[in-house]
């Protein structure tokens, strides 16, 4: 039997996270079962390690819910392009001979009316937690439900979703495996002190991922006498949401810390971020699915420290892989960052333990297993 066609649709065309996970299932499937068509939203650097690796990659406006489109005016704009999205993915998948559809992000719309025309599966992979949007959640809820499988990267994400039986939980694999550079050619390579200590911050900045909360935690008691403690904060903030930015650095200059905060923008050399940093926080203020941030550098070895909610707990195990503190309190994070500046012994026992334990769970060889467990499944069914 030759092997069946399964279109990806994402939405972005990043190095991020969701982004590296796409990579790797697309790259990671068994040739003789299955063959990947990709359709991204823009030409970037996605696109081009796709291609690179082989994979036919199709760039065309998607319709993908932002959280700056949450509003009536905002859904409205997403209804028009999702619209103009139905029929031609639906088109598109009918002229490719798809056999199935997977949808990579539940903020990807258009799949479902794609593999509807072309009548074949839907897979609408979960990687959000839908708080603080309750007001659009029990429509968009049922909007979801009408696929074939929900695979949620996190029990938390499946929580959402009660005891419906499309849910499964399939969390995320490992999609690099960084290794640390050495520490004084990091530092130097994003301009660090070579004798600070170094707390880094991954991910886009958002109002939401808690870039401010640790750049508020260096002005708490804990820390404020403590100048060689610095914020390395890498990423970028969505096109059009730069006030992120401007907030962020606003909040340092407020509390005199701007000296302490370094950012140095998306970085694709991670292994430079975790060779120079002494800690990696996750200080995420609202509940995270399961950001490849900490898994990445839980996998590298560093020591991390996170907010307790959404999937961080199923990554990060308090006081044996890492360290759990109250979400959007700066206090308490700058009190537990204070408490391993003091002890290295154990920041190094905490990133060891870190490294073994997401190298035997989190393989990319379990999460690709699963995939096309799921797909084969799906296809028998039909």
């Amino acid at each position: 039997m030759s092997p069946r066609t399964v279109l990806y649709l994402h939405s972005s065309a990043g190095r991020y996270g969701a982004d590296r996970q796409l990579h790797a299932i697309a790259t990671g499937l068994d040739p003789e079962r299955y063959v990947p068509l990709a359709v991204l939203p823009d030409d970037g650097p996605l696109a081009h390690d796709l291609r690179h690796a082989g994979v036919d990659v199709l760039v065309r406006p998607l319709a993908v819910l932002r959280r700056a489109l949450m509003s009536p005016r905002g859904l409205g704009q997403v209804a028009r392009a999702l619209a103009a999205d139905a029929g031609g993915l639906g088109r598109l998948a009918r002229a490719r001979g798809v056999a199935l559809v997977h949808t990579n992000t539940s903020v990807t719309l258009g799949g479902a009316a794609a593999a509807r025309i072309a009548q074949v599966p839907h897979v609408w992979h979960v990687r959000e937690i839908y708080a603080g949007f309750e007001r659009w959640w029990p429509a968009y809820r049922r909007l979801l439900l009408t696929a074939d499988a929900l695979p949620c990267v996190s029990a938390a994400t499946a929580l959402q979703f009660g005891a419906a039986p499309q849910v499964t939980v399939l969390h995320d694999g490992l999609a690099t495996s960084p290794v640390p550079a050495e520490r004084g050619a990091a530092r130097a390579a994003l301009g660090l002190p070579a004798d600070a200590f170094v707390v880094a911050v991954l991910g886009r900045i958002s109002g939401w991922k808690g870039q401010d909360v640790l750049v508020r935690a260096l002005g708490q008691e804990a820390l404020v006498s403590r100048p060689e403690v610095v914020a390395l904060v890498a990423g970028e903030p969505w096109r059009g949401e730069e006030r992120h930015l401007r907030t962020l650095l606003e909040t340092a200059a407020q509390l005199g810390v701007t000296s302490r905060v370094h950012h140095v923008g998306f970085r694709d050399d991670v292994a430079t971020v975790y060779g120079a940093a002494d800690v990696v926080a996750v200080p995420s203020k609202q509940p995270d699915p399961f950001p490849n941030a900490a898994l990445e550098a839980l996998a590298a070895g560093c020591c991390v420290v996170a907010s307790a909610h959404g999937g961080l707990p199923e990554l990060v195990r308090d006081g044996q892989t890492g360290v759990l503190v109250a979400p959007g309190d700066p206090v308490a994070l700058a009190e537990a960052l204070g408490r391993l500046r003091d002890a290295p012994e154990r920041r190094a026992a905490l990133g060891a333990g870190e490294r073994a334990d997401v190298g035997a769970r989190l393989t990319p060889a379990r999460m690709l297993a699963q995939v096309q467990g799921l797909y084969d499944a799906l296809v028998a069914g039909r």
